[in-house]
């Protein structure tokens, strides 16, 4: 009788190299996890520190290499990767958030990072087949230039060769972002850049985190026995204003534009990155309610509420809770940006883009914006983030 021999175990050597810029983020983990999940990929994290807390351990994996950099400063960025001479695919899905939104300041800083992480990655990156930059549907309006009423009274839906906005002050670092790119690449290296709106996602490292602050807000809610409430404007209650982008969506399609030959471009492509879902925040807002246990009134809406204001005092609360419920330590402001809220729920223009590009090309994967917002809630409980 033959005796079958063992088969030798062949050793998978990672055919493609990646780095991702923002590593820590909430699309950058979704890419990290996702690239990793295939033998296929080694793995470069670029962020200031390590995002110690997900449900799957990455940086154990031996094809993850986690690079803490402060990419603002040339010196120390040249001397952490002018090394990595393997690279093939570059994810950008980070952006500098010290200074507002539209200002010079924010420009400048923004195009001085991925300057100087181009500077040191192209010289010796001679395979680099594919880089993908993440900015947003902001790219189709600007908070800045006179009264904003118009944009809020008529529904407008942007495909990607949307022109530019001009406008006397405000500076969008998304178009120098783009300019850079196509700068630095000269057309030798095929590119694209996916426009997310609202991203749906789990991150202790994103300043603008919805989920986390609505995931604090519905917490303390339940725990203090306090109704569960919308605090925004009317027209945004009823109507939508912008896109739900689930992080898994946004990861998805950069993966599928940075290794889909049938859509590479070395003059760019632009892609609205988003859910393809029409609900508004008056269909799910209760749901999402029930979803925290929260008492949810028969009025959800409240104009006059502000996250800001109902939410200053009660860091010491979310303390309790964190502590009675064993969860990770946390500040309530690392998970909670109130602010934010306030004026995504007051938002004057609408962001909103077609998906008709990236569904034509074979990009069609879609979520529903309650099926994502549910999802990640029970993310953020098994990542002990949340009760």
């Amino acid at each position: 009788m033959a005796v079958e021999k063992p088969q030798k175990r062949v050793k998978r050597t990672p055919k493609d190299v990646a780095i991702i810029f923002g590593v820590t983020g909430l699309v950058g983990k979704q890419l990290l996890e996702k690239l990793l999940s295939s033998f296929k990929w080694k793995v470069y994290g670029v962020a200031r520190r390590q995002e110690m807390v997900m449900i799957n351990k990455p940086y154990t994996n031996p094809n993850y290499h986690f690079i803490s950099c402060n990419l603002l400063d040339p010196f120390e960025t040249q001397m952490k990767l002018c090394h990595l001479n393997d690279v093939t695919h570059v994810f950008w899905v980070t952006w500098a958030t010290q200074f507002q939104l539209d200002s010079i300041e924010c420009y400048d800083q923004n195009k001085t990072m991925m300057s100087n992480a181009l500077d040191s990655i192209l010289p010796g990156a001679k395979g680099l087949k594919h880089f993908s930059l993440q900015t947003g549907t902001k790219h189709y309006v600007s908070l800045h230039g006179g009264s904003l009423d118009h944009f809020a009274k008529r529904v407008s839906y942007y495909d990607e060769n949307s022109p530019r906005v001009e406008t006397q002050k405000g500076c969008n670092f998304y178009y120098g972002l783009e300019d850079l790119l196509k700068e630095k690449l000269a057309g030798e290296v095929p590119w694209s850049v996916h426009r997310p709106g609202l991203i749906i996602g789990s991150s202790q490292k994103t300043l603008y985190n919805f989920m986390g602050s609505l995931c604090v807000f519905g917490t303390i809610c339940k725990h203090l026995n306090l109704p569960f409430v919308f605090g925004g404007r009317k027209d945004c209650w009823e109507e939508q204003f912008i896109d739900i982008s689930d992080a898994r969506l946004v990861a998805d399609q950069q993966i599928w534009s940075a290794t889909n030959d049938l859509v590479q471009s070395k003059s760019g492509q632009a892609f609205n990155s988003v859910n393809g879902d029409n609900s508004t925040w008056k269909d799910i807002w209760g749901a999402i309610g029930e979803k925290f246990g929260a008492i949810v009134p028969l009025d959800m809406l409240s104009e006059d509420f502000t996250y800001s204001g109902f939410m200053s005092d009660k860091g010491s609360v979310w303390k309790e809770i964190v502590k009675k419920e064993g969860l990770v330590e946390t500040e309530m402001e690392d998970l909670a940006n109130w602010y934010f809220l306030d004026a995504l729920f007051r938002c004057p223009v609408k962001m909103l883009g077609t998906r008709e590009k990236a569904d034509r090309l074979g990009f069609t994967l879609r979520y529903h914006a309650l099926d994502s917002i549910s999802y990640w809630i029970d993310v953020m409980r098994k990542e002990k983030l949340i009760p």
